[in-house]
């Protein structure tokens, strides 16, 4: 089994839907876009979030529902009642499972845990809702991100003439904080 930086494929046609609402939230950035939600309730989609959902690999939610449950039962079954629901509106998601995670010096960090059909539906909606949000990203922007992170940002070291270093900061495309370094 692959770990979490292998590629995978997307079927073909969430592709090119995915390709297709970028490149229209590209062309024209004032769009409005319309009827995304049958996307969303896709077979194909909600199969797509759900090979995401596993390939995570979380911990059940709040209903204790686990993969291994789900595929003992049958995927397909799982993911057609979510669709049977997400098409007759009916689909309602559940609270979220609460999980302390203890912190250095006492304190406390708690994670809230969707149950799987929630993060399925979760995913489905990504899939469709961030290509068009993709398109409006700046160019230097790194955060949160897909295949991005702050680490492939440009960073520049920059020296006045007077031999003084300003220090590390970042190009103008991703700004950062920068301190003066003292000079020797």
């Amino acid at each position: 089994m692959g770990g979490k930086g292998d590629m995978t494929k997307t079927p073909s046609s969430l592709q090119d839907l995915s390709k297709s609402l970028y490149d229209k939230a590209k062309a024209e950035p004032t769009k409005r876009f319309w009827g995304l939600y049958v996307h969303v309730c896709k077979k194909e989609t909600l199969q797509e979030a759900y090979r995401m959902a596993k390939k995570n690999n979380g911990a059940p939610g709040i209903d204790w529902v686990t993969f291994e449950a789900i595929e003992e039962s049958g995927a397909e079954s799982f993911l057609q009642q979510i669709r049977d629901e997400l098409i007759t509106n009916t689909y309602r998601p559940m609270r979220v499972r609460k999980k302390e995670i203890p912190k250095d010096g006492g304190k406390v960090r708690t994670l809230s845990i969707p149950s799987i059909r929630d993060r399925v539906v979760q995913g489905a909606l990504k899939l469709i809702l961030e290509p068009i949000f993709e398109a409006d990203f700046q160019p230097g922007s790194y955060g949160y991100r897909p295949k991005r992170t702050s680490s492939h940002a440009p960073v520049h070291r920059l020296d006045e003439p007077t031999g003084i270093s300003l220090g590390m900061v970042a190009s103008p495309q991703c700004p950062l904080p920068f301190r003066p370094a003292k000079s020797l």
